[in-house]
């Protein structure tokens, strides 16, 4: 599977703030199948939707 990277958050958010779980629940409210995954690389937050595998 395939993931598109709609929005990217610091990891370094102020305690108690979860912007990129908001970004994704906002998302999914519109009916997008939004999920968070971090990048240890970049220490990031990304807010992903799946696509298509192309082979």
């Amino acid at each position: 599977m395939r993931a598109k990277v709609l929005e990217r958050f610091p990891a370094g958010a102020p305690r108690g703030s979860w912007p990129a779980e908001e970004c994704a629940a906002r998302l999914r409210a519109e009916g997008r199948p939004a999920t968070v995954v971090m990048d240890l690389k970049s220490d990031a937050f990304l807010v992903v939707v799946p696509t298509a595998d192309e082979e």
